[in-house]
C-alpha cells in the first residue's frame, strides 16, 4: 500500500516540523501549527511523535483515555511502522491542533444508510471530511478513536521511519535503499546500526517525499495481545486523573445546584450566606449565574479543603430546601415525560429518516401484522470519577486541569467565561475516571472557570459530589417506539415499520457547546440503529418525533443504539415467534444480503451452543437463551445470553457469549476488555437502569439508589472475534446494545413473557 505525501514544512524551535493549515494539502494530517511538547532535548519528526536521545518514543495522542485502552491502541498503530522497541515506547496527550480533529466521527454522522453510494453520497462524505479537517474539533466519542488514527497514526510512523533511514543512510554514505529499520535501530546492508535516538536530530531534515505503509501481512505489533500501557499505573495508584490535580496554594470549591429550569441561583438569606462563610476555613461564597453550556445558577463555596467547602455547601443546601426555590425551577417529572412522548408517538408521524418500498401501504393492506411498543427510561451517566476542574487565571491567561473528551471545548469555554482569546489558556488534560459521553459536555469546566475568576492567581479546583454529579447530569433520553410489520403466509416480513418519539440528545449537545453544523435538521443519534439495521426488508419505513422536556440530555455511552437496539431485536424476536420460526434461522434469512453480518450471527450461535438444551441451574431453576444482533459504529457484535429466574423473580444471568466484527483487530484483548465492559454496563442498564425524576428533580442521588451490576451478579463473558482486514471500526460502545434484548428474548423464551420496557422486570406470576 502506498501513498505520497509531500512534507512541506520546514524546522521549528527545538526541532519539531510546523506549518500553518492553509498551505497544506487537504489530506495532510500529519503536522500541525502547534508542536508536541519535547521536554527540551526529544526532536518531534511530526506532529504525532518525539524521539529522545535514549530512545525513548513517545506517542502524541489527541484522544481521551477513559479506560477503553485508546492510547495502547493508537501507539501500536504508530510502532507498527514505525518499527521501535515497544518497550521504548510511552505516551502523551497532544496539544491542541487542527492536524488532531476527528474526522471521522463527523464523516460517520451523516445520514446515509451504511450501504449508501453513489456519487452524490461520496462527495457529501467527501465535502464532510474536508469540513472536519478545517474545524480540526478534537473529540473522543462514536467509538472513533482508532477509526479516526488508522491512517494518521500509520502514517506519522512510517514518515519517521523513511527520515531515520534516509539519515542513517546520509550518514553513512549509502543509498536509503538498502537500509532497514528495526527494533529501535537502523540497520546497513553490511550491518552497521545506529540508534533511533542517535539520529532523530539529523532526521528533521531527511524529509520523504514518498512513505510505504507495510502490508497487514507484515504486521508484528497490530494484531497483538499488547499489554496496556497505562495498566501499572492504574494499578500502582500512579496515575492522574483530574480529581488527583494538586497544586500549590491550591483552593477548592464546592457547588449548590439549582433545579432544571431553573433561572436564578438556589435562594437563601443574606444572614445564611454570612454564616456560611464564617465556617472554618471558607474564603468565599459566591452566587453564580449559570452559562450557555448548561451549568445551572449556582451557590459556590470556596474554602481550604474541599471539605471544608462541602460543608459549608450543604448547609446552604439544607437552608435552600427548607426556603423558597429558585425562580423559573421545573416541576417536571417522568411520569408526565413519558405521557407526552406517548400522546406524541400517537398523533404525530414524524420526521421520515429512511423510506422505501411503500412500507406503510403495504402495512395498511397486509391481513396479517405484528404490532408492539417499546419503552426505555431516562438513565445517567454515573462515572466513578464526578465531574471536576481545577483553574487558575492569571494576568495574562488562564490554564485548565481536568479530564475532558473534548479538549478544544474545554478550552473555549474557558476563555469565553473569563472573556480571553483561546490562545490564552492552556489546558492540561487528564485520563479520565469515565466518559460515556458525559465528559462531551464542558459545564464544569466553566463553572470552575468562573469561581477561579474571583480569586485571581491561585488556583481552584472544583468537584462536584456524587450526589450533584448524579442529579445534574445531561441523561439518556427516556424514548417510546412502536413497531409494526407485515408478514406474509410464510411468517416473511414483507414491510417494516418503526416510529419512536424522545428527545434529540446531540442537537441538545449542539446548542449547548455552539457546534452550529448538527443544531438543526433531524438528529439521527435518537433512532440510530433503526433507521440503519442490517436487515433486508422489502419495504421500510423508519421515523421519530423529536419531544422538547426541562430534563437535559446528551449523549450517553452508544446514544440512540443504547435503547433502540432493545426495540428493534425485542421486535424480531416477537416476528419469529409470530412465523414460529427459530429466532438465529428467521434473522439468518433476514441477513442473506448481509454477509458480514450473517458471519457474526453464526459464529455467536456456534460458540454459544444455541440449540443444545441447558442444564438448570444449581437450585433447579429452568434456564434459556436469547440472542440479538446489532451494528453499531462500524461493527457488528451478536450476543447470546443464558439467563435463569429466581423464585422471587430475580433476574439472574450466567453467560453471555459475544462475537464481534471489528475489521482488523488492532488488539484482541482490548477488544475483548470493551465488550465485556460493554455487556457489564447493558446489563445494569437492562436489570436496574432507570433515573426517576419528580417535582423537577432526580430521585436517585448515590450508587445505593442508582443501582449498577454488582461483582457477584456479572456473568461469565465469551467474546470472539471475526477475522478481518477491513479498516478498523468501533469497539468501545457496540458491545452494549445487543445484551438487552438478548436478555429479554430469553425470558420470553424462558417465561413466554414478553417485556418491552425497561428495566426489565419480572411480574410475579411469571417468575413462579
Amino acid at each position: 500500500m502506498k501513498r505520497r505525501t509531500f512534507l512541506l514544512a520546514g524546522l521549528g524551535t527545538g526541532g519539531a516540523l510546523f506549518l500553518g493549515w492553509a498551505l497544506l494539502p487537504p489530506r495532510q494530517r500529519l503536522v500541525g501549527g502547534t508542536r508536541p511538547d519535547t521536554g527540551g532535548t526529544a526532536v518531534a519528526l511530526n506532529g504525532w511523535l518525539t524521539i529522545a536521545p535514549d530512545d525513548t518514543i513517545t506517542v502524541v495522542v489527541p484522544k481521551a483515555e477513559m479506560g477503553q485502552g485508546t492510547h495502547t491502541a493508537l501507539a501500536m498503530l504508530l510502532a507498527e511502522e514505525l518499527e521501535c522497541d515497544w518497550a521504548r515506547v510511552r505516551v502523551e496527550y497532544s496539544p491542541i491542533d487542527k492536524i488532531y480533529g476527528n474526522v471521522s466521527a463527523l464523516v460517520e454522522g451523516l445520514p446515509f444508510a451504511p450501504e449508501a453510494d453513489g456519487t452524490l453520497v461520496r462527495g457529501i462524505r467527501w465535502m464532510m471530511a474536508k469540513t472536519a479537517r478545517e474545524l480540526g474539533v478534537m473529540m473522543t466519542g462514536g467509538s472513533s478513536s482508532v477509526r479516526d488514527c488508522w491512517m494518521p497514526m500509520r502514517e506519522a510512523g512510517a514518515s519517521a521511519r523513511a527520515s531515520l533511514i534516509a539519515a542513517a543512510a546520509a550518514t553513512w554514505g549509502v543509498t536509503a535503499s538498502t537500509c532497514r529499520a528495526e527494533q529501535g535501530t537502523v540497520i546497513s546492508a553490511d550491518g552497521r546500526r545506529l540508534r533511533f535516538g542517535e539520529l532523530a536530530a539529523l532526521a528533521v531534515s531527511h524529509r520523504p517525499s514518498e512513505i510505504t505503509l507495510k502490508a497487514a501481512a507484515a504486521f508484528t505489533v497490530v494484531g497483538t495481545p499488547r499489554p496496556r500501557l497505562d495498566s501499572a499505573a492504574k494499578s500502582n495508584g500512579t496515575a492522574t486523573y483530574g480529581i488527583d490535580v494538586s497544586l500549590p496554594n491550591m483552593l477548592y470549591a464546592a457547588v449548590v445546584m439549582s433545579p432544571f429550569g431553573a433561572t436564578t441561583p438556589p435562594s437563601v438569606t443574606a444572614a445564611q450566606m454570612t454564616q456560611s462563610r464564617a465556617m472554618p476555613g471558607v474564603r468565599a461564597v459566591l452566587s453564580l449565574p449559570g452559562s450557555r453550556y448548561g451549568d445551572p445558577p449556582a451557590l459556590a463555596v470556596v474554602a481550604e479543603s474541599w471539605w471544608q467547602a462541602h460543608k459549608a455547601a450543604r448547609a446552604l443546601a439544607t437552608a435552600t430546601a427548607a426556603g423558597a426555590s429558585a425562580a423559573g425551577a421545573s416541576a417536571v417529572s417522568t411520569v408526565t415525560v413519558l405521557q407526552d412522548i406517548r400522546r406524541t408517538l400517537r398523533n404525530d408521524d414524524g420526521l421520515p429518516l429512511r423510506f422505501f418500498g411503500g412500507a406503510k401501504k403495504v402495512l395498511a393492506a397486509a391481513s396479517r401484522t405484528v404490532d408492539a411498543t417499546y419503552e426505555a427510561p431516562y438513565l445517567a451517566h454515573a462515572t466513578m470519577e464526578p465531574m471536576n476542574a481545577t483553574v487558575r487565571v492569571s494576568n495574562d491567561g488562564a490554564e485548565l486541569w481536568t479530564g475532558t473528551q473534548v479538549p478544544g471545548y474545554a478550552r473555549a469555554a474557558v476563555a469565553h467565561v473569563l472573556g480571553l482569546d483561546e490562545d490564552n489558556v492552556t489546558v492540561h488534560q487528564h485520563i479520565l475516571g469515565g466518559g460515556f459521553g458525559r465528559r462531551l459536555d464542558v459545564d464544569y469546566i466553566a463553572q470552575a472557570a468562573a469561581i477561579a475568576k474571583t480569586v485571581p492567581n491561585v488556583p481552584v479546583q472544583l468537584i462536584w459530589s456524587r450526589e450533584d454529579d448524579m442529579q445534574h447530569d445531561f441523561y439518556r433520553p427516556a424514548t417510546v417506539s412502536r413497531l409494526r410489520a407485515a408478514l406474509d403466509a410464510d411468517g416473511r416480513v414483507t414491510a417494516f415499520v418503526a416510529h419512536s418519539a424522545g428527545q434529540a440528545p446531540f442537537k441538545a449537545y449542539s446548542k449547548r457547546v455552539g457546534f452550529l453544523l448538527t443544531q438543526s435538521g433531524p438528529d439521527r443519534t435518537s433512532s440510530e440503529g433503526t433507521w440503519d439495521q442490517p436487515y433486508a426488508f422489502p419495504a421500510l419505513h423508519t421515523s421519530h418525533s423529536e419531544t422538547d422536556s426541562a430534563i437535559p440530555v446528551g449523549s450517553w455511552r452508544s446514544v440512540g443504539h443504547s435503547h433502540q437496539a432493545f426495540f428493534v431485536e425485542s421486535f424480531i424476536d416477537e416476528l419469529a415467534a409470530a412465523a414460529k420460526q427459530d429466532p438465529a434461522a428467521y434473522r439468518a434469512a433476514l441477513l442473506q444480503s448481509h454477509p458480514r453480518a450473517l458471519r457474526v450471527l453464526q459464529l455467536a450461535a456456534a460458540k454459544s451452543g444455541w440449540g443444545a438444551p441447558l442444564e438448570p441451574t444449581a437450585d433447579g431453576r429452568p434456564r434459556a437463551r436469547g440472542m440479538a444482533l446489532h451494528a453499531a459504529f462500524g461493527s457488528i457484535v451478536a450476543e447470546v445470553a443464558e439467563v435463569s429466574v429466581a423464585r422471587d423473580g430475580r433476574i439472574r444471568v450466567h453467560r453471555v457469549v459475544a462475537a464481534i466484527d471489528c475489521g482488523l483487530a488492532v488488539n484482541p484483548n482490548i477488544i475483548a476488555q470493551q465488550i465485556e465492559s460493554g455487556i457489564i454496563d447493558g446489563l445494569s442498564v437492562a436489570l436496574n437502569g432507570e433515573l426517576v425524576i419528580e417535582d423537577g428533580a432526580p430521585r436517585q442521588s448515590n450508587f445505593y439508589e442508582y443501582r449498577l451490576l454488582r461483582i457477584d451478579e456479572c456473568p461469565v463473558i465469551e467474546t470472539h472475534i471475526v477475522p478481518s482486514l477491513d479498516v478498523p471500526s468501533g469497539v468501545g460502545e457496540p458491545g452494549l446494545p445487543p445484551i438487552a434484548p438478548a436478555v429479554a428474548n430469553a425470558l420470553f423464551t424462558l417465561t413466554g413473557t414478553r417485556l418491552r420496557a425497561l428495566p426489565l422486570r419480572m411480574p410475579s406470576e411469571a417468575a413462579s
